[in-house]
């Protein structure tokens, strides 16, 4: 009789703890999703900066049609692919969908950027300074938030993949993806000149 009262507590601990593990690794999930969802609030602020941008600009800068129109695109390749993400971001493809449209994104911008230090007029425009300044902090905040969803990935895999939480995942509990947005001008290297 005691062996089957002691089985009985065994069993109801495995069970028990099983739920927790359960029950931690939904409230990491949610985390996580919750963190894009901060991430798509900053992303959808940048995106409605974007068009204003470029639309003060265009009177400037005429001749340089071409890179307003690749920054548009990539905006809209980017809104796209972030309204994707925000979808289903515990899909990886569509994270990573989203981390090369905003990579394109952040390169048109960067070329937009190097062409209006070409046009004093615009620099002085106090509407394009505005919108500059409005944007600089929305990258900051999409930073913030980008690193909060990281963190939170990296948490909720950490846990997912430990012994014996990995048992309770199984396949319900699949892999999130680190939001990763490549910056080709910080992997190149500094270059400095005393001539």
């Amino acid at each position: 009789m005691s062996g089957t009262i002691i089985t009985l507590i065994i069993i109801a601990v495995v069970v028990v703890y099983a739920i927790t593990i359960y029950n931690k690794l939904v409230a990491l999930k949610n985390r996580f999703k919750n963190a894009f969802a901060q991430i798509d609030v900053q992303l959808q602020r940048r995106y409605d900066l974007i068009p204003n941008l470029v639309e003060t600009a265009r009177k400037y800068m005429e001749h340089e049609r071409e890179t307003l129109t690749a920054v548009i695109e990539a905006r809209n390749e980017a809104a796209a692919a972030a309204k994707a993400a925000a979808s289903h971001p515990d899909d990886g493809k569509a994270v990573r969908t989203l981390g090369g449209a905003e990579s394109l994104l952040g390169g048109a911008l960067g070329k937009f950027f190097a062409l209006s230090e070409n046009y004093p007029d615009l620099k002085a425009n106090t509407t394009m300074t505005q919108l500059m300044e409005e944007l600089s902090s929305t990258e900051n905040r999409v930073a913030f938030a980008r690193q909060a969803f990281n963190d939170a990935v990296m948490e909720y895999n950490t846990y997912r993949e430990q012994f014996p939480n990995s048992l309770v995942a199984g396949g319900r509990f699949q892999p999130a993806e680190l939001l990763e947005i490549e910056d080709q001008a910080a992997r190149k290297g500094v270059k400095v000149s005393f001539s």
